[in-house]
């Protein structure tokens, strides 16, 4: 009995031919690349259009690849690690619009509330230690309350 009822099966085959026929024509390299114009499903890029400034002082911030023999170009590209990039990928998509929004997702997920009851506990109850100079004291107290 021929398989004649499915329509456009043909259709997929050729373009999978097709595909794959391009795929044969590129080096090893290109089909090793990554796409570079992936991004994470759950961030929402602006258009490339919008105005921006890039204050001078901000770009010893900004993570620097030098091209050396050691460096993975990939590994540069990618900020998260883990369980971070873990809860980034599956994030939803078109979640993230802003920096706001990033920030406030990662916090909620990786800033428990008993850490923050543990913090508040400690920055309330911090003393001076005998022998630490108001100095340390101070740095410490510092630490604690950017934490």
């Amino acid at each position: 009995m021929p398989c004649s009822s499915r329509t456009g099966e043909g259709s997929i085959f050729e373009e999978i031919e097709t595909e794959m026929a391009t795929n044969n024509r590129r080096t090893i390299k290109e089909l090793n690349a990554p796409n570079s114009d992936q991004q994470p499903l759950c961030i929402t890029y602006s258009d490339a259009n919008d105005d921006f400034e890039l204050k001078s002082g901000l770009i010893h911030l900004l993570p620097s690849f030098h091209g050396l023999v050691g460096e993975d170009p990939h590994k540069h590209l990618k900020e998260f690690h883990d369980k971070a990039k873990d809860w980034l990928y599956y994030l939803l998509s078109g979640s993230i619009e802003t920096w706001a929004d990033m920030k406030q997702q990662f916090l909620q997920r990786f800033f428990l509330a008993s850490r923050a009851t543990h913090l508040r506990k400690e920055i309330y109850g911090i003393r001076q230690l005998n022998g630490e100079s108001l100095y340390e004291y101070w740095e410490r107290f510092k630490e604690l309350v950017a934490s």
